[in-house]
């Protein structure tokens, strides 16, 4: 019997494991000090009334004979489908019905797309990068090829003629670096995929925090993107559904390679490896896309865009080299005194007793940068900038 090997690539935790083991260690020997995590990307506000209401209504539903519901269809209820196309309605953008798949999140279709593909593809990533995109295709034995990212090309990296690949990763406004790639930018990577037959996989998790109408907020606002790009987003930064799981995957008719198309390979593989997501989530999300749901979640947003201004704003006071923090929720930042990622993680959790997420675990590129998340709670956030300006 064998299994695989591959696994014996990783490295030997994902990376908020480490955070979360080294923070419970520090708490543990300290119980008298109050650490600030500014470091996993978890929301602090609740579900906004409109998604509470609404799920109240489909748990009512599901407790009486003539409303209850079993299996639903794997790639989504219509009412939510619908409602995700008439968002990117919203901006020009015109989606079938049969191209929009509800998933658990967008976490789970990154890692499930590459079903759909053949192991000896290879594989674009930008270092830094989200290390869900690394340790995927290490399980699946993809060659992996990495284009650097850095403050020479503020961390956008843009195509290379000279590098050919199968599979490309972009993910904007980026995490773990907080940069918006401009439209510019895109149609580059978009011709660049047409002409080297390539797919783009587009993480557009954190689109709703993109408030400059110049900086596009999906793929498929570029043209020619519907030949070369699926789009992957989540509830979870948008509405915080973190906890609740839900999001979708946009596959267009349009796109086809090897003479198969992907959308209705992914249908097939939907149908026969995932149930679907419980009609109450589905029925919690559809909330969010009602006059009532996108004003309340804007107002959520706006809060943690505020989190994200303060933070910066301190930064800047103290001519810390910074990204991000304007149209995303994180903030990359340069090691101060030329300290490694992990030793200035160190050194915060030690001195002011804030947790951020070390750089150097997001990719070479990281070492001697460090993020901080905005989806603290206020006063949180406002202590720990304190607590930074003092050290």
């Amino acid at each position: 019997m064998k299994i695989n090997a591959r696994y014996k690539d990783l490295k030997d935790s994902y990376l908020f494991s480490t955070i979360a083991r080294r923070v419970a260690a520090y708490t543990a020997a300290h119980p008298e000090k109050a650490v600030i995590r500014l470091g996993i990307g978890d929301v602090t506000l609740p579900l906004c009334p409109a998604v509470v209401e609404a799920m109240r209504k489909a748990v009512a539903e599901m407790g009486e004979k003539e409303t209850f519901r079993g299996y639903g269809p794997e790639q989504g209820y219509d009412f939510l489908a619908e409602a995700i196309g008439a968002y990117y309605a919203e901006r020009g953008i015109v989606l079938d019905r049969s191209e929009i798949f509800v998933s658990d999140g967008a976490k789970s279709d990154l890692g499930n797309i590459l079903d759909l593909f053949d192991p000896d593809n290879a594989v674009l990533i930008p270092d830094p990068v989200y290390p869900v995109y690394v340790d995927t295709n290490i399980m699946a034995g993809r060659a992996i090829r990495y284009m650097d990212a850095g403050e020479e090309n503020g961390f956008l990296p843009l195509p290379d003629e000279g590098e050919k690949a199968d599979l490309i990763y972009l993910c904007s406004p980026n995490n773990p670096t907080g940069a918006v790639y401009n439209r510019e930018q895109l149609r580059l990577w978009v011709d660049y995929a047409l002409a080297n037959d390539a797919v783009i996989l587009f993480d557009a998790a954190y689109e709703a925090f993109v408030r400059d109408p110049a900086l596009p907020r999906s793929i498929f606002e570029i043209e020619g993107a519907r030949r070369c790009a699926i789009e992957f987003c989540s509830f979870s930064k948008t509405a915080g559904f973190t906890g609740t799981r839900c999001g979708y995957t946009v596959v267009p008719q349009e796109l086809e390679r090897g003479g198969l198309s992907l959308n209705g390979m992914w249908l097939r593989r939907q149908t026969t490896k995932f149930n679907g997501v419980p009609y109450i989530v589905q029925r919690g999300a559809a909330a969010v896309f009602t006059p009532e749901g996108q004003r309340q979640i804007r107002e959520n947003i706006d809060y943690y865009r505020e989190n994200a201004r303060i933070i910066a704003s301190a930064l800047r006071e103290k001519g810390v080299w910074f990204t991000g923090g304007e149209n995303s929720p994180y903030i990359w930042l340069k090691c101060p005194d030329g300290l490694d990622s992990w030793a200035y993680f160190d050194r915060l959790l030690e001195e002011a007793n804030v947790v951020g997420t070390p750089g150097g675990g997001f990719g070479r590129n990281g070492e001697g940068f460090f993020r901080l998340t905005a989806f603290g709670d206020r006063a949180d956030t406002e202590e720990a900038v304190r607590r930074l300006a003092r050290m």
